[in-house]
C-alpha cells in the first residue's frame, strides 16, 4: 500500500493566490463583460530590457550552430553569470561574496522553499507575520509544525509584524535554530536598517542559528542609508543565506532565472555538534534535484549587467516605484494608513476592517484585485497589499475606480 506523507494533509485548505484566483474565476463568470484590473500577485507587466532581448537572441542564436551548441550546463550555473553576479551584486557593496558561493537556479521561490530540506526536522524554526506562505507552507510539508490552530501552527515561532513595530519583527524571546528575513518584505513592503539587520545577525552568531534572507526585491530600495544585502553586515557570511531574483528588477517572471548565495564560512551541525559547510550541502541538494538554468536565460540574465541593461533595470524600477508612489497618496488622501510604496513596489494599507471583505469590495465595487493580508498570517488581517505591477494607464484606472467605490 502506497502511504502519503501526511504533512501535507495539515495544510491549510488553499493556498492564498489559488483562493484569489477562484474568487476572481467567479468574479468574471458572473461579470463576462466586466474589466479587472490586477494589482495583486507580484507579477510584472513590463517586457524584458532590450540589452537582455538582445542577448536572448545571440545565445539562441549559438544553439543553431554546431560549433556554438551548449548541451547540459553546470548545475550551478555558467561561470559568466556567477562572476558578474559576484562582482556587481556584491563585490560592488563591499560584501565579501565569491562567484563560486553563488547557485543559479530558476526562482527565489523555489530555492527559499527548498532551502529547508538541508536541515533536521526537529530545528525550531521562526517566521515573521505576516510572511509570504512558501515559508510557513515547506516546513509544514517536512513535518516540522503541528496542526493549524487559528491560522497558526504548532511549533512554528512566529515573529509578530504589528503597526507599533513597523512590521520590523522583534527577535525571538526563545532560542531559535531556523530565522526567515524577507527584506525589503514581501508583502508589507517595510525595510530593515542596518542596525536592526545587525541584531539578527549577532543573534544568529550567539545561538548558532541561520538567516535565510529573502532578497527579491532589493532592487526597489531607494534610500541609499540601506543595506542592499545583509553581507553588508558585519558577521553575516557564517550565519546567513541570500536569495535574489531577475523576475522583479529585470521581469523574468515568465523567463524564470534567480540565484542563492551560500558563503562557505556558513555552518551548520550535526547532533553531535560537529561544524558542516552550509555550501556542501546545498551543492549536493542543488546538483541532485537541479539540472541548471538554459543557456540563453543565463545569458539574457548576464546582459542586466551591462551598461544598457543597468540603465534598462533602472527604467523599469523607477516606472512601478511612480506607481507604488502614487497608489500610497491616492490611498493615503482618502484616509488610509499605508507604509511600502517608498523602497518596496507594495503598498501596506490598513483596510479599517476584515481584509477578505476589502478585497471583495474593491473586486465587486470597483473591479480592482487585490491581496487580502489574512493570507500572509494573523498579523495581516485588517490589511490589504496592492502592487505596482502593472501599467501606469491601469494604475491610474484602478485608483480612480477605487474613489469612486470608497468615496
Amino acid at each position: 500500500m502506497i502511504k502519503i506523507n501526511e504533512n501535507y494533509l495539515k495544510l491549510q485548505a488553499s493556498y492564498l493566490f489559488s483562493d484569489i484566483a477562484r474568487r476572481v474565476a467567479a468574479h468574471q463568470q458572473a461579470n463576462p463583460q466586466g474589466d479587472l484590473i490586477k494589482l495583486g500577485i507580484g507579477d510584472v507587466t513590463r517586457p524584458l530590457p532590450d540589452a537582455c532581448i538582445q542577448a536572448f537572441h545571440r545565445a539562441v542564436d549559438e544553439m543553431a550552430d554546431e560549433a556554438s551548441f551548449h548541451g547540459y550546463g553546470p548545475e550551478q550555473g555558467y561561470d559568466f553569470l556567477r562572476e558578474a553576479i559576484a562582482k556587481n551584486d556584491f563585490q560592488a557593496l563591499g560584501a565579501d561574496i565569491q562567484a563560486d558561493e553563488i547557485f543559479v537556479s530558476d526562482g527565489a521561490k523555489c530555492d527559499s522553499g527548498n532551502f529547508q530540506e538541508i536541515f533536521a526536522t526537529d530545528i525550531r524554526v521562526a517566521i515573521p507575520d505576516p510572511v509570504y506562505p512558501v515559508y510557513v507552507d515547506t516546513n509544514v510539508m517536512a513535518g516540522r509544525t503541528g496542526e493549524a490552530k487559528d491560522g497558526r501552527y504548532e511549533g512554528l515561532v512566529y515573529l509578530e509584524g504589528t503597526k507599533a513595530n513597523g512590521f520590523i519583527p522583534a527577535l525571538p524571546s526563545e532560542p531559535v535554530d531556523l530565522i526567515y528575513l524577507c527584506f525589503p518584505n514581501n508583502p508589507t513592503g517595510a525595510m530593515a536598517t542596518r542596525e536592526q539587520l545587525q541584531q539578527w545577525v549577532d543573534y544568529a552568531r550567539d545561538h548558532k542559528a541561520l538567516i535565510l534572507y529573502d532578497a527579491a526585491y532589493v532592487a526597489f530600495i531607494q534610500d541609499p542609508d540601506l543595506p542592499r544585502s545583509i553581507y553588508e553586515i558585519e558577521g553575516a557570511r557564517e550565519v546567513a543565506v541570500e536569495f535574489r531574483s531577475f523576475s522583479k528588477n529585470a521581469g523574468f517572471t515568465g523567463t524564470r532565472c534567480a540565484y542563492t548565495v551560500v558563503p562557505k564560512s556558513c555552518m551548520a551541525w550535526t547532533a553531535g555538534g560537529e561544524a558542516v559547510a552550509v555550501h556542501g550541502l546545498w551543492n549536493r541538494r542543488h546538483t541532485t534535484k537541479f539540472n541548471s538554468v538554459s543557456y540563453p536565460v543565463q545569458r539574457a540574465a548576464e546582459a542586466v549587467y551591462s551598461e544598457a541593461g543597468q540603465e534598462q533595470v533602472a527604467e523599469l524600477v523607477a516606472y512601478y516605484m511612480t506607481n507604488a508612489r502614487y497608489i500610497r497618496e491616492q490611498m493615503e488622501e482618502l484616509g488610509y494608513d499605508c507604509i511600502g510604496g517608498v523602497n518596496s513596489p507594495y503598498i501596506w494599507i490598513d483596510a479599517k476592517g476584515d481584509s477578505w471583505d476589502f478585497f471583495d469590495t474593491l473586486l465587486n465595487r470597483a473591479e480592482v484585485v487585490c491581496t487580502p493580508g489574512a493570507g500572509f498570517g494573523r498579523c495581516g488581517e485588517g490589511y490589504i497589499r496592492i502592487s505596482a505591477f502593472n501599467s501606469r494607464d491601469n494604475v491610474e484606472r484602478a485608483m480612480a475606480r477605487i474613489r469612486a467605490a470608497l468615496g
